[in-house]
């Protein structure tokens, strides 16, 4: 069934965000703020196979549901205390318990609706209403898949996690094509928010299993090519081993280009500097600033100042590795509506 909006929504500029994990999160952050403005849906990956979401997959079968919890506790309202304690909930991570360490609430939450409704859409309907989310959250797809990732030695490794945490041995290997499996299909919803978008937001986000994961799916780079929305994508801040080594803005734009059958309209990067301590705790893991290249290009490029000063704390529980630098949800909120011609 096709998302019917009301006439309110119907004044507003449609914007989707395609991405998953804290880059989308970071977004949605920002521009709940202008939902009198605007009209949000945000578009996540399904094919995240790692930490508390992997182990739940393995388990129950159902579609991923990590990048989803992020996306809606991002979207949800929090104007009043009880609001906010629900949010803080959905995101709460155990960090003991036999069984429970690592796993958070709301993707418990939402793996144990799936199981009563039967469906992971429904599932995630039903936990927007709960949160009270601004905006809609959309899987990718329906299709329970993995991502594969071939690399320039010829070797292929199956699954997001595996990619994003490759061994030291073959961090210096570089992705040279990306695909799921099995072959999946676009959700009508996601195809029908792509094609009336009037802005389509690309990243922040790892480039190939958050990004790019979400353009190989089966109907996305033809919804995107159909779509008259201005395409935007948020350059990486840093670099990421054994996926982007030595890899410019325009390499990433690049690849984009390729998968999602369409160069942007407009890329983002930031300009401004990163702490020092930080560089050298990234520097030890062969991890880099993305350097800025794009001149003379087709796209249209903003520079400036995207960077969070916010410090980024370790949550007790939580095994993955997550960006130490990362960028601001106000201030790309303000380019954003910016592009939109809203300020």
């Amino acid at each position: 069934m096709l998302y019917k909006r009301t006439m309110s929504e119907m004044l507003k500029k449609r914007v989707v965000v395609v991405g998953g994990g804290t880059g989308t999160h970071t977004i949605l952050r920002g521009l709940k703020k202008y939902t009198d403005e605007i009209d949000i849906t945000a578009i996540v990956t399904m094919a995240d196979s790692g930490g508390s979401t992997g182990r739940l997959r393995d388990e129950f079968g159902q579609l991923p549901v990590g990048d989803v919890r992020m996306a809606l506790a991002a979207l949800s309202a929090d104007t009043g205390p009880h609001e906010e304690l629900l949010r803080e909930l959905f995101l709460y991570r155990f960090d003991k318990g036999e069984g429970l360490a690592g796993h958070t609430f709301g993707n418990l939450f939402l793996t144990a609706l799936t199981e009563i409704l039967g469906s992971s859409s429904e599932a995630i309907k039903t936990a927007g209403e709960v949160l009270r989310v601004v905006g809609r959250v959309l899987p990718v797809t329906a299709d329970n898949v993995h991502l594969v990732a071939t690399y320039d030695d010829g070797v292929e490794i199956v699954g997001e996690h595996a990619i994003d945490t490759p061994p030291p041995e073959r961090c210096q290997n570089m992705i040279v094509g990306v695909r799921v499996t099995p072959e999946a299909t676009l959700t009508s919803e996601a195809a029908e928010a792509i094609r009336t978008a009037d802005m389509v937001i690309l990243g922040p986000g790892d480039l190939y299993t958050s990004i790019i994961a979400n353009l190989v799916v089966g109907g996305f780079a033809e919804a995107l090519t159909q779509s008259a929305a201005r395409v935007l994508y948020v350059s990486n801040l840093m670099s990421r081993p054994g996926q982007t080594n030595g890899m410019m803005t325009a390499d990433y734009v690049s690849e984009i280009t390729t998968y999602g059958g369409r160069a942007p309209d407009c890329v983002l990067i930031n300009n401004s500097p990163y702490p020092t301590d930080l560089l050298v705790r990234y520097a030890a893991e062969h991890t880099y600033p993305v350097v800025h290249n794009s001149i003379d290009v087709s796209y249209d490029v903003v520079v400036t100042d995207l960077v969070s000063t916010e410090s980024v704390t370790t949550v007790a529980g939580d095994v993955l590795k997550r960006s130490l630098i990362r960028h601001d949800s106000d201030k790309l909120a303000i380019v954003f509506l910016q592009q939109l011609g809203l300020r």
